[in-house]
Formats: structure tokens, C-alpha cells, sequence
């Protein structure tokens, strides 16, 4: 059987069964040679059908049933009845095999537990757990996996509410147990639940394995769980062996797809040079020469749209309406495309309905809609919002209408490549279930870090010097006007790679931009430029951060012991049943989160005991089906416990499209988090202390300053926490901003006494000066504290800016923008999570600037030249921890070696901090 026949039969039984999550990839199986024979599939349906049983009379539900468990097992999957616990004449239950949550009057336990043959490891005998359900019911009706046990079937004790299915998930994580079936009449679910991890599960519904379009289904069943899946193929290719390298298969997958977004960027970015070509430059031409990253902004934007809605459609969180699917869906829309393609290839880029129809969709998730097919809720946020980017919408300013006549024509061919990029993967179609949000942030991550310019001269792209590195534009028109000598030199510093010595030779010897073109041809990147961008053209140009690294996964597995490990001592202290009041005043951090996983799986870790507490003390906020309890936990978590920072402005959006990816709800909008999750640089700025002295080395008391900030942080905090404990049916997000609002403006002339003093340092060179501009940024700060209308305010908020652009800073005041954390007792963080950019010891000066290299010690007593960045993040993380808090982040192993160790751990240990767990040499 070829390959591709392999993979498209795996392919078309789970889109009959649409798992939830990842259990297994069909290129995996097909690698370990487990593919669909038919033969063998008509025998084992055959086999299943003669062992199915005709429902009761009193059944409501009158399809045929699933035999009880131990039937299907020894009959039908042919299970060796010796190795499964709790079977009749097999060994019996393991009293062991119990989970017993006594805060939430529960004790979990399986019905069966499958041994294997031979164990790998003694101390872990089991391949599977099974709970079988109770088959009896008033009505004849199978339990349902997704709803909470019946009343009748629970014990008077138990407090928790959980389905069917999160209750055995929790069995399996507890007993590290990672796969398990979870069995009614009507329903078979498989889980893959492997610790630190998160979970992908299943369905074999009896209503599709029994008839013959299911046949694939039932041939995936015999595939997973039959003898041979479980006990006698080679290791690799048993059910245990294929999950796991599934889950790897899946890191590689994420960093596959992110080159494939990058691209789609760079077909977008064309699709809007030609639509911009069309208007004959009416379209951007007043952006681009007022804010080119604007437009950087607004195509990103349009990426992480259609990420979102192609999640929450995988997840059937939008509506499954006809009008839907067949209006405003992307998936639809892309199945529209592919077809139209097929039928009219030539046509494809002089058409332009696509396009209309996205923003239709862009509207419609922003708004929401009441129609009896098109029940949508307001999403309201930054994400949808219209007036954000108007010139995707042809509009010249966000105050103009829409205009029909205006949009800009973006060609059909051009929108079927870029969903073709977020939706084939080696000739695969992708399915979002199947991703982590961990997987989806950092996919994302690929395309930050970018700049739009306009090509100076004829341009191309040539290959980053890294693999998933980002290719850099250059101009040939320029590099051919260097000496011949020259040029290779010029391409090094240009693309940061040098020329291998026949391509180097051909350089030189270039007289005209088609030969230098054709010379640099193994160079190019095709995908980048596939032709010569003409000067004028909009290019994508990467920052010098984003060349020199590439494109990471963080995955759970990771992020779960660090968060884990960093929050028992804090939990600790809570005690065994910590109230939902004590789990909500933590406050956990990450310095530089990226696209935010961390902060994802401290949502989860938090979330889970949030939901627990409030069903403990019995005062758990009223759930819709769609809205379980555990969600609402995870909502009320991300709006109340976690924050984070970023210099990066769009990566502060990708962190809050993280946690709206994980605290998604079907009814409810977004969650607000502009207020927690914030733009600046960690490292330069002020904490609480340097700003009461007024100096970046804080020795005494500004008696002024110490007076405003008691006065402004009451007014502010009082504003924040009414954002905090928000309940979103009773506050749109459009308060919500105008409470931020009103909370900044409180803080406003704090924020600029705190940039008065960084400015005072970044805008002079020698101690002395920088002092002397001090006392002069002193004297603003007066005035702008005493009369923030005042002119001489006006002109110290002028003098800043000034400072501000030509240095390139984003001054962040940890105590300015979060005072209920900073000004409580026992102020500062519970704990930081992250992990932190790596510069190389004095590479900071390179990467980061002189004056950033300058200020790292001024900020750090004690501190190196010499020493990594990230021993100043450890730095600023201790220091801006409350008494008895924690912080967990990633280093590379110089962070105990050398004048790093000095800057950091020593100086951190000698100081009041210990080291209370350490792991070294993991691979990443």
C-alpha cells in the first residue's frame, strides 16, 4: 500500500471520530507501519456486530449497544482475560489503583486494569485503566461522558463538579497512568493523558462503528486496542509506542507550521502590495508614510484571526449552523477556494470575493449576532475590532465608513495560499483540535520581530544563516554598486551569512542585477521573494534579534514542572484546603512571556485548584454546559492572578490570544486582560524603591514622590480592583477599558517621574551628567506632580518622548503598573515563571545598546559586564518578589558559572535567597 493511500485511510477515520486533542498521528502510524486493511477491517466490524445487543423495550434511545465491557474485551479486542484486573477468573482490582480527594468527598477508582505482559519497568505494571459505567439508567439511557454523574449514581458526599470524562482524566494524571478507556453502552473513549502534558482523547460511538460508512472507525479500534495493538506487535508500533512518538511528531509538527505562517505573512504581505497596486497606491500610502508598522501590526493581526477562528471551529465553539458554514466559516471559505481553484486556476488572481467575506467574519465575532442560526456573543476585544487596523478594511482613518467600492482586492489566489499554509502540512490537512495553545503561541512567535519597509532598489531575500531562522531582504541594486571586492563582505553584514567560495567568486564577478541575481540564486530564499520585489515594493525585514534566532516550541512538558516545581512553596503555605480567597490574591508573573505558555500552565495548575476550592467550601459560581466550572476557574485565574511583560508589543498580543485560546468560552467574550498583561522592557525601568528615591541606586526617600504615590496608588487600585473581579455579564469590555483608562490616569504623573529618571540616564554618558540631568528631570517631576495640565508637565512629557524615541526604550515601572501588587502588605510577586531572552555576556552591548549595557549594572549592585542577561532577570525577579516568594525560569548552564554566577545566584544567595530546586542538562 503507498504511502499516501496509508495516510489518507488513517485521515478518513478521525474525520469520522474528530478526536480532542492528540492521541495519535496518522504519519506515525503509517511510519510504524499500522495501516487499514480491509479484509481485516470487514472481519473485526464483523466480529464487533455479532457481539452488539439490542437495547431494552424501555430504552429511549433504541440503537444497538456495546456488550458489557468484559465481553467486548475478551471477545472482540481478544485482551488476554489473565493480565486485566478485576475480570472474572483474572486477578483481582489493586487496591492501590485508588484516588481519593477527600476535600471534594470523592474517591476515584477503576473497574479494570489492563497488565502488561513483559513491564519495561516493575514499578509501573499497567498499560491501561478502564472505567465502565453503570449501564442502568430510569429511562434505559447511556451515561453521557461530558455531563456530571447523576445524582442517583453519585455518593451523597460528593461535592465535585465534574463530568464523567474529567474525572477519569484525573484518575489516570494521579496514578501517572497516561492511558485509559472510559466505556458506556453507547460510548468508547480512549485517553492519552501523559503527566505534565496536556490530555487527547477519542470517541468510538457504537452509532458509527456499526454501520458500514463507519467501517474505518471500527478498523481504528481494532488498530488501537486489539491484542495485537496492545501486546504483540514490535514495541514502537503498540498503542503505548505510537502515542508517544506522536507527541514528539508533534514538536516537529509546530515548528513545520510555523515556517508555513511565516510564509503565509510574506503572501499577505504581497496580496497587499498588489491590492495597494490596484488602488495605484491609495490604500497605504498615507500608513506606510506615517507608521509602516502599522501594517505589520494589522497583517499579523489578520494571521492571528484566522488562527483563533480555526481553533475555536475545530472545537466546535462557533456556531455548526448551515448559515454559518456556509457564510463566515474559514474552513468553509477554504474549501470553497481549493475547489474554485481546482476548476479556475487562471482566474484565481483577478478574483476577489474572498477577501469581503473574512471581514464579514472579522465583524461578526467582534459584534456578535442574535440570529436563531447565528447565536454569536459579542467577542468584543482587541482582537476582531475593526477600528484597530481600518486599512484592512480599505477605510483611511477608523472615524470612515465602510465604502464597497474601497476594499481593498486582495486576490482570492492569495488568501487559498495563505489558509493553505495554516491548514496543510506535508499534504495533510491540519487539525487545530489537535494542538496544544503552547503550540499554537509559538507558531506565532515565528513572525514577530519583523519590520515592513520599502524596497530601496530591486530586492530579494536571502536564506537565513540558521535553520528556522528568518530570511533578510537585500538590495542588489545597492550590493552591485560596491566594489566587486566588497560584496561579500557587504552580504555577511548584511544577511549575517558568508557566501560559500563559488557563490562568492560569481559575486564579484556580477556586472548587471540579472547576473548578480543568478549568483546569489542558492542563496535566495524562493518562498520570501519568489521574484524580484521592485523598489517602492513593501519587503519584510527582520529585526537583528529575530535574525540571529530562530523559530521554538515551548512545550507542557516543560512549562509543567517549572510551574509546579515554583508554586508548592507558595501553595505550601495555603495549607491543604486553601480557600478561593487565598488563590486568588497570588499574583505570578512572567518577565518576558513571549506568547505566553507559562502563563497558560499556570492558568491550568491554578485554575484546577480554584475549581476545587469552590467546591469545597460550597460556593461555586452558577455554569452553563458550555461554560464548565473548571473554565470559569481558569477565566477568573487569568483575570485575577497573572501578569506579564514583553518589550515586544505584539507578543503581548499573542499572550493574551494564548489565554483566550485556553479560558475560551462559547457564551462568554473574551477575558480582559490589558490591565495585567502589558508592553515595556523588564530590565529598564523602575521598581517601588528606586522610584520613591528618585534614583535608579534608591538610598533615601523623594519625600515628594513617596507622598504621591500613596495618594495616586489608593485611587488606582480601588479602579483596578473593580477590572479584577469583574463579571462580564454585567461589564462589557468597553467599561472595562474606560476603568484602565481611568486607573492609568490616576498613575500618569508617577509614570513620568519614573521616566524622568531612566531618561536622566539614557540620555547622558558620564556619571556626573547623568546626575546633573537628574536634578534637573527632578525639578519637572515637581511641577508634574504638583499640576499635571501644567506647561512645564507638558514639557517634561515632550523632553521624555524625545528621550524615549532616540534610544529605542520602553521604560517599564513594575510598581506604576501593577500597584495592587506592589502596594499590599508583603508587597511584590508570589512567584515568576518565564523564560527569559539568552544574550551572552558582553554580546549585551551588541544586541542591546551601550546604555542598556550601562544601566544593567547601575540597576544590579555587584553585577558584570561579563555576565549573561539572564542572571538579571534572576536579579529583577528576586527583587521584585514579595517576602517568601519564588521564581522559577530558564537559563543555559553558564548561569552557575563565571561572573554570571557572581551577578546572579550569588549574589541572590548571599542576599536571603535559596536555591530549592535545580534541574541541569535538559535537552531542548
Amino acid at each position: 500500500m503507498s504511502r499516501d493511500l496509508a495516510i489518507e485511510q488513517h485521515k478518513q477515520w478521525l474525520g469520522f471520530l474528530r478526536p480532542d486533542g492528540l492521541v495519535v498521528s496518522s504519519t506515525v502510524l503509517v511510519e510504524e507501519q499500522v495501516v487499514v486493511e480491509q479484509g481485516q477491517a470487514r472481519s473485526f466490524q464483523q466480529r464487533l456486530l455479532e457481539h452488539l445487543e439490542t437495547p431494552p423495550a424501555s430504552a429511549v434511545d433504541g440503537t444497538l449497544r456495546y456488550p458489557p465491557f468484559i465481553t467486548l474485551a475478551r471477545e472482540v479486542l481478544e485482551w488476554p482475560i489473565e493480565l486485566l484486573e478485576g475480570a472474572p477468573g483474572g486477578p483481582p482490582l489493586s487496591d492501590d489503583l485508588r484516588v481519593r480527594l477527600d476535600d471534594l468527598g470523592v474517591e476515584l477508582r477503576p473497574t479494570f486494569a489492563l497488565r502488561a505482559a513483559k513491564p519495561e519497568d516493575p514499578a509501573k505494571p499497567y498499560l491501561m485503566l478502564v472505567t465502565e459505567l453503570s449501564r442502568a439508567s430510569l429511562d434505559g439511557s447511556a451515561p453521557d461522558l461530558d455531563q456530571m454523574p447523576a445524582e442517583g449514581h453519585r455518593d451523597s458526599k460528593d461535592r465535585w463538579h465534574a463530568t464523567h470524562a474529567e474525572r477519569f482524566e484525573r484518575m489516570l494524571r494521579d496514578l501517572e497512568i497516561p492511558l485509559g478507556l472510559l466505556v458506556t453502552s453507547r460510548d468508547l473513549r480512549l485517553f492519552y493523558a501523559p503527566r505534565g502534558e496536556n490530555s487527547g482523547s477519542i470517541t468510538f460511538p457504537v452509532s458509527v462503528v456499526r454501520e458500514v460508512a463507519g467501517r474505518s472507525a471500527a478498523a481504528a479500534l481494532d488498530l488501537l486496542l486489539s491484542k495485537s495493538a496492545l501486546f504483540t506487535r514490535p514495541s514502537k508500533a503498540r498503542l503505548p509506542g505510537l502515542c508517544a512518538k506522536s507527541r514528539k511528531y508533534q514538536a516537529n509538527v509546530s515548528t513545520e507550521l510555523a515556517e508555513q505562517v511565516l510564509e503565509a505573512l510574506y503572501e499577505l504581505v504581497r496580496g497587499f502590495q498588489a491590492a495597494d497596486d490596484a488602488a495605484r497606491g491609495d490604500l497605504l500610502r498615507q500608513v506606510l508614510a506615517r507608521d509602516p508598522a502599522h501594517v505589520y501590526g494589522g497583517l499579523l493581526r489578520v494571521l492571528m484571526r484566522l488562527v483563533f477562528l480555526l481553533y475555536a471551529e475545530d472545537r466546535d465553539l462557533l456556531p455548526g449552523s448551515s448559515l454559518y458554514l456556509g457564510n463566515y466559516s474559514v474552513h468553509g471559505l477554504f474549501s470553497d477556494l481549493r475547489r474554485e481553484a481546482g476548476l479556475h486556476p487562471d482566474t484565481m488572481e483577478s478574483r476577489y470575493a474572498a477577501w469581503p467575506r473574512l471581514l464579514s467574519t472579522f465583524r461578526l465575532l467582534h459584534r456578535g449576532a442574535d440570529h436563531p442560526q447565528l447565536a454569536l456573543p459579542p467577542r468584543e476585544g482587541y482582537l476582531f475590532d475593526p477600528d484597530a487596523y481600518p486599512f484592512l478594511e480599505g477605510r483611511p482613518s477608523a472615524a470612515d465608513p465602510i465604502d464597497a467600492d474601497r476594499l481593498p482586492l486582495v486576490s482570492d489566489g492569495c488568501l487559498e495560499r495563505v489558509l493553505s499554509k495554516l491548514l496543510v502540512l506535508d499534504g495533510e490537512r491540519l487539525s487545530y483540535r489537535t494542538l496544544d495553545v503552547e503550540q499554537i503561541g509559538s507558531v506565532y512567535e515565528a513572525i514577530m520581530g519583523f519590520r515592513i519597509e520599502r524596497a530601496t532598489g530591486p530586492s530579494i531575500a536571502i536564506k537565513a544563516p540558521k535553520k528556522h531562522g528568518a530570511p533578510t531582504t537585500i538590495d542588489l541594486e545597492a550590493l552591485l554598486a560596491k566594489k566587486p571586492g566588497e560584496r561579500g563582505k557587504t552580504l555577511a553584514d548584511l544577511a549575517l551569512r558568508k557566501a560559500p567560495a563559488k557563490v562568492a567568486a560569481a559575486i564579484k564577478a556580477a556586472d548587471s542585477i540579472e547576473s548578480l541575481n543568478e549568483a546569489l540564486g542558492s542563496l535566495r530564499n524562493l518562498k520570501a521573494t519568489p521574484r524580484i520585489v521592485p523598489k517602492g515594493a513593501m519587503v519584510l525585514q527582520p529585526s537583528d534579534e529575530r535574525r540571529r534566532s530562530g523559530s521554538h516550541y515551548t512545550p507542557r512538558e516543560l512549562t509543567e514542572p517549572i510551574v509546579r516545581t515554583t508554586l508548592e512553596p507558595v501553595l505550601a503555605r495555603l495549607g491543604d484546603t486553601p480557600t478561593p480567597e487565598q488563590i486568588l490574591d497570588l499574583k505570578i508573573c512572567d518577565p518576558a512571556m513571549g506568547s505566553g505558555a507559562f502563563l497558560v500552565e499556570v492558568c491550568r495548575q491554578l485554575g484546577a485548584l480554584l475549581e476545587q476550592a469552590w467546591v469545597r467550601v460550597g460556593k461555586a459560581p452558577p455554569t452553563t454546559p458550555e461554560d464548565d466550572l473548571r473554565r470559569l476557574a481558569c477565566r477568573t485565574v487569568a483575570q485575577r492572578c497573572l501578569y506579564g511583560v514583553d518589550r515586544n508589543a505584539m507578543a503581548v498580543d499573542l499572550a493574551k490570544l494564548s489565554l483566550w485560546l485556553a479560558t475560551l468560552a462559547k457564551d462568554h467574550p473574551f477575558t480582559f486582560l490589558d490591565h495585567a498583561l502589558r508592553h515595556g522592557d523588564s530590565l529598564v525601568g523602575l521598581d517601588l524603591a528606586q522610584l520613591k528615591a528618585f534614583h535608579w541606586s534608591p538610598e533615601k526617600q523623594n519625600p515628594l514622590v513617596s507622598q504621591a504615590i500613596e495618594r495616586t496608588f489608593e485611587q488606582a487600585i480601588a479602579l483596578r480592583r473593580e477590572i479584577q473581579i469583574a463579571n462580564d455579564t454585567l461589564y462589557k469590555e468597553s467599561a472595562l477599558r474606560a476603568l484602565l483608562a481611568q486607573s492609568e490616569q490616576a498613575t500618569s504623573s508617577l509614570a513620568l517621574t519614573g521616566d524622568l529618571v531612566v531618561t536622566a540616564f539614557f540620555a547622558e554618558e558620564k556619571p556626573k551628567a547623568r546626575e546633573e540631568r537628574l536634578a534637573h528631570h527632578e525639578t519637572l517631576a515637581k511641577t508634574a506632580l504638583a499640576d499635571p495640565a501644567s506647561e512645564p508637565a507638558r514639557l517634561a512629557r515632550s523632553e521624555v518622548t524625545k528621550i524615549v524615541r532616540e534610544q529605542g526604550l520602553v521604560p517599564f515601572h513594575w510598581a506604576v503598573a501593577f500597584p495592587e501588587v506592589f502596594w499590599r502588605v508583603n508587597p511584590g510577586f508570589d512567584a515568576f515563571v518565564g523564560n527569559p531572552p539568552f544574550v551572552g555576556g558582553r554580546k549585551t552591548r551588541g544586541a542591546l545598546g551601550d546604555r542598556v549595557f550601562e544601566w544593567l549594572p547601575a540597576l544590579h549592585a555587584e553585577s558584570s559586564g561579563n555576565a549573561d542577561l539572564s542572571a538579571h532577570f534572576y536579579r529583577r525577579a528576586f527583587d521584585l518578589l514579595r517576602d517568601r516568594g519564588t521564581f522559577g525560569l530558564i537559563a543555559t548552564n553558564t548561569i552557575a558559572q563565571g561572573d554570571t554566577r557572581s551577578t546572579g545566584l550569588r549574589w541572590i544567595c548571599t542576599h536571603g535567597g535559596e536555591i530549592f530546586a535545580a534541574t541541569k542538562r535538559v535537552r531542548w
